[in-house]
């Protein structure tokens, strides 16, 4: 039973129906995922239990936190998605509903979904002030649409790699535009070490939009593996000029400056994505490698050391 009022319930008991620790609690409110109270009424509660959710689903807190800034960029009326919106995982990507849709949180890409017997569609609205599309237009992108859609799906299945492969092309084939589609395509091309293959559809989706953030992030990784640092720090870069929340631009554009003698940079880098990731596994190693640089250039005036223990970094995304 509650010991606050009906509605409220204390701190114990909260986490008791959700299911968490209290260092998994504290971790949420130092991110301001949730405020920090002594009292949780149930639209509370509700906000924990999103949480819990996302972390289930393996939703990583500086993902979370991108797709929460993007949400709130769209709508400027809109106070806390997590207490307003509905915030789920579909194939992989953090989804919001909104007015009855279901909306990518990142891309802005609205989900229309049918039965559960038919393949859920995405439809691409037209960018503010453009021309509506025409009935042959909308047919030809939902037509796009489902095969990336069976794309998702064939990945999510494990499908051998040429089956994910044609369904992604069948979607650009039939609509050039389709960029969720080029993206995975180079994602896809960049996990099977096709590095000209992955390279060619990065670029294509950039020139689709060139405000796509996980575009250049991919690109930046693409170069990075490839050894090609300035064209690696170049995209980076560009993925943060989209988004400068974007934590793990930070976190790889930190280990470019450290694995070539940049350590101030590395520094810069390092603190932004602990703003943004303070408590992740993550979180852990960026702070490991902001106190060895503090210790070895700061404190003590000496040249880094050549990283040879580079910390993962984060592999290309897809849509």
């Amino acid at each position: 039973m509650p010991t606050a009022t009906k509605h409220a319930y204390a701190r114990d008991e909260a986490r008791r129906l959700v299911g968490i620790s209290e260092r998994q609690l504290r971790a949420w409110e130092k991110r301001n995922f949730i405020a920090a109270l002594d009292t949780f009424t149930i639209p509370d509660i509700g906000v924990l239990r999103t949480l819990n959710e996302l972390r289930r689903k393996k939703v990583r807190p500086a993902h979370l936190r991108l797709a929460l800034d993007s949400v709130r960029q769209r709508f400027s009326t809109l106070g806390d998605p997590l207490a307003e919106l509905r915030v789920f995982v579909l194939y992989g990507r953090v989804v919001v509903q909104i007015a009855g849709q279901y909306m990518d949180a990142i891309s802005g890409q609205f989900l229309l979904t049918f039965s559960a017997d038919e393949i859920k569609t995405v439809r691409v609205f037209p960018r503010a002030g453009g021309p509506g599309n025409p009935p042959g237009e909308r047919e030809r992108r939902r037509e796009a649409e489902q095969w990336f859609e069976k794309g998702l799906e064939l990945e999510r299945t494990g499908a051998p790699m040429e089956n994910i492969l044609e369904a992604y092309r069948r979607a650009v084939e039939i609509d050039p535009t389709s960029i969720g589609a080029l993206v995975n395509l180079g994602t896809v091309y960049f996990n099977g070490r096709l590095w000209r293959e992955a390279e060619l559809y990065y670029h294509r989706a950039i020139e689709v939009d060139g405000a796509y953030a996980l575009a250049h992030f991919n690109l930046g990784n693409l170069y990075d593996e490839r050894g090609d640092r300035p064209k690696a720090l170049e995209h980076y870069q560009a993925a943060l000029e989209v988004h400068p929340s974007y934590a793990d631009a930070h976190y790889n554009i930190a280990l470019l400056y450290q694995a070539i003698n940049q350590p101030l940079k590395a520094v810069q880098h390092w603190k932004a994505y602990l703003k943004l990731d303070a408590a992740s596994e993550w979180s852990a190693i960026a702070r490991r490698e902001l106190e060895k640089l503090r210790a070895s250039t700061i404190l003590h005036g000496a040249r880094p050391k050549r990283v040879t223990d580079t910390p993962s970094r984060f592999s290309p995304a897809s849509r």
